[in-house]
């Protein structure tokens, strides 16, 4: 039986199809431009012709040679690694004992860590600088990874006790009831049904401190520690610096490892996304 399209059907269509395509634009426009400033001969981004000409590979050598471009790459994929390794850790043992363990101030917790949500990360930076100055970890990467490790706690503990709860209550008893300790439990059982939340959490705990800029600029102070977003931002900064297409080069590189993250941890990423919305 042939059924037939309405003429609003159609038209919804279209409008779908029409927000889609400008939005598509409006995301892929500026990075044309990214693109082709990085690869424009001198320092300005401006050009004549939205089609590329006369194109080279100039600021990117001048960028690895002329600069510490390197050292800022290396500090910034060592504070995203191990941020990423040390927060899903914390994140993924303090969700698991949330959902399964019932101890004293367990929900006061939780409370608290819930509305700690409520309030922006900067309230806290003269306390955090305070309390790192004390413990000698100022202009010190691992002061970084500490602080975004723990503030990464209160969000990623929720969504992952949100998926933990999610599971067959029976999975666990069986566990139990064969003799497995909580220790094999975790591993055994839990840990490889939570791999699309785990994922999830590790890639945000990558991509949080790549691009930062102003807890950064708070805490490092020497040229040696300087992350991809102070390196960027001082290249540019001041009178005499006008190397907008150095930015752009450099800009473009930082892009890839994020890229190359969502390229291959996609399906992940999605399931890990919905499954982490279901709060228990």
């Amino acid at each position: 039986m042939q059924t037939s399209t309405r003429p609003g059907d159609k038209l919804a269509a279209w409008v779908i199809y029409l927000i889609l395509i400008v939005t598509a634009i409006a995301v892929i426009y500026p990075l044309y431009w990214v693109v082709l400033g990085a690869l424009n001969p001198g320092s300005s981004l401006f050009r004549t012709s939205i089609l590329p000409t006369g194109l080279t590979l100039d600021h990117f050598r001048e960028l690895f040679n002329e600069t510490d471009y390197l050292i800022w790459y290396r500090n910034t994929l060592f504070v995203a690694v191990m941020n990423m390794i040390l927060s899903t850790v914390l994140v993924v043992t303090a969700a698991y004992a949330f959902s399964q363990f019932r101890f004293p101030g367990r929900k006061q917790t939780l409370m608290a860590m819930l509305v700690l949500q409520m309030f922006p990360s900067f309230m806290g930076m003269i306390a955090i600088y305070i309390l790192l100055l004390q413990i000698n970890l100022l202009d010190n990467l691992w002061g970084l990874i500490l602080v975004y490790a723990g503030g990464s706690i209160p969000f990623g503990a929720w969504l992952v006790k949100g998926y933990f709860d999610a599971q067959p209550r029976s999975l666990v008893e069986a566990a139990k009831i064969d003799g497995a300790s909580n220790f094999t439990i975790f591993f055994r059982v839990m840990m490889p049904l939570s791999v699309p939340i785990v994922t999830f959490v590790a890639v945000n705990n990558f991509i949080g401190p790549w691009m930062d800029f102003i807890f950064a600029r708070l805490v490092l102070r020497s040229s040696d520690k300087y992350t991809l977003a102070i390196g960027l931002f001082n290249m540019v900064t001041g009178r005499s610096n006008t190397d907008f297409t150095k930015f752009a080069a450099g800009a473009l590189l930082v892009s890839i490892p994020i890229a190359l993250l969502f390229l291959f941890l996609q399906r992940y990423i999605i399931e890990g996304l919905k499954a982490g919305a279901n709060k228990g």
